[in-house]
């Protein structure tokens, strides 16, 4: 802070304040409460939980609101305040075959097990300006018109790949009964080389933007990829723990998650036949976007693995990984602003330095 500066403690006050009065705005306008940023702003509430790494919509639409919209410094926030809290126990792994599911759709193929489902998305949409959501009472009209089902949907959707998976052409992901329990980003440092368990915990509380940006270079030809949605659904699933006082799972709640399976076409190597490989995507709330994205990055990081050529930036781990926070970028950018004026004298010096001796050996020349 620029404490340094004369005044500088009343002035970072009186900031303060400043701060409080632009967030509340013109106070003739009714301030927001807490429900509705998380009824009616609900995908930048599931945003600043999955990069914030904490499940809580009260707290994340508190963020939003201190933040005044800045879903960064919301994650932040949220991000900071979760540092505070104890750790009981870790939750058993969700299975999302058994999501209550409320979208699910494939580009793969016309016709699915269950069928398509649409259910709440903008992709059928003009992205015309809805004037109408101007007046209260248009907007609270639509949101109670009946919405026309054919039929209930099942409790349980069957998973589209496994129609790939009867006829072996697609790569098994089973879990070995060896397999180490996955490392703890939000309590372990970052190491490389990253399994994949460890990349995917990654990705899912990285940045949106950073991820859809290598989703993007992957398609257009900076991994070599050429990938179909398997399968992209989102809806509710049962989180479970085991108490150690206990001993068998008990369930806590539910979550909405999205997932994505991207497919890839994989030419084989000595040990594996040609067949398809996956990528893998899996995000708290409504986040199709993301979810993509992670899915496509996922895969591209995998190159390695697969024994094809890692020259791509979406393709190098370190790169990926190392720049996917976007707390710690905007620290590190933000930072700047601090006080840098020692380091910037020396420099100051230094270049009057180098310029001196430069116009005295032009001077020479002449």
């Amino acid at each position: 802070m620029y404490v340094a500066v004369k005044g500088g403690e009343t002035a970072i006050l009186n900031s303060y304040r400043l701060l409080a009065k632009e967030r509340r705005g013109d106070k003739a306008v009714p301030e927001l409460s807490l429900a509705q940023i998380k009824q009616q702003l609900r995908h930048a509430v599931d945003r600043v939980m999955q990069e914030g790494s904490l499940f809580d919509e009260e707290l994340a639409a508190l963020a939003i609101k201190q933040a005044a919209g800045d879903t960064l410094e919301a994650v932040f926030l949220l991000r900071a305040f979760r540092t505070t809290l104890p750790r009981f126990s870790y939750s058993q792994p969700v299975d999302t075959s058994t999501m209550r599911v409320r979208r699910r759709v494939s580009g793969t193929f016309k016709d699915v097990p269950g069928g398509q489902v649409l259910g709440p998305t903008a992709d059928y949409t003009q992205r015309l300006l809805d004037f109408s959501l101007d007046d209260g009472s248009a907007a609270a009209e639509k949101g109670s018109a009946n919405v026309e089902t054919a039929e209930p949907l099942p409790e349980r959707l069957p998973v589209v790949l496994d129609v790939l998976n009867r006829e072996g052409l697609i790569e098994q992901e089973v879990p070995a009964d060896t397999d180490p329990a996955p490392a703890d980003l939000t309590r372990e440092p970052l190491m490389f080389p990253a399994e994949r368990a460890t990349r995917l915990q990654n990705l899912a509380r990285g940045d949106e933007g950073w991820l859809l940006g290598l989703a993007y270079s992957t398609q257009r030809g900076y991994a070599e990829s050429h990938p179909f949605a398997g399968e992209i659904r989102m809806g509710e699933v049962t989180v479970s723990v085991i108490p150690e006082e206990l001993g068998f799972d008990i369930d806590i709640g539910e979550m909405t998650l999205t997932e994505c399976q991207m497919i890839n076409q994989f030419a084989g190597n000595g040990s594996a036949p040609p067949q398809f490989t996956r990528g893998y995507g899996l995000v708290v709330g409504e986040a199709e976007r993301k979810a993509m994205a992670m899915a496509l990055v996922d895969r591209s990081l995998r190159a390695p693995e697969l024994g094809e050529a890692a020259h791509a930036p979406a393709q190098q781990a370190e790169f990926v990984l190392y720049h996917s926070d976007n707390v710690e970028a905007s620290g590190f950018v933000q930072h700047l602003k601090l006080p840098h004026y020692v380091d910037f004298q020396a420099e100051l010096s230094l270049i009057r330095t180098l310029r001196a001796e430069f116009d005295q050996a032009q001077g020479d020349a002449q």
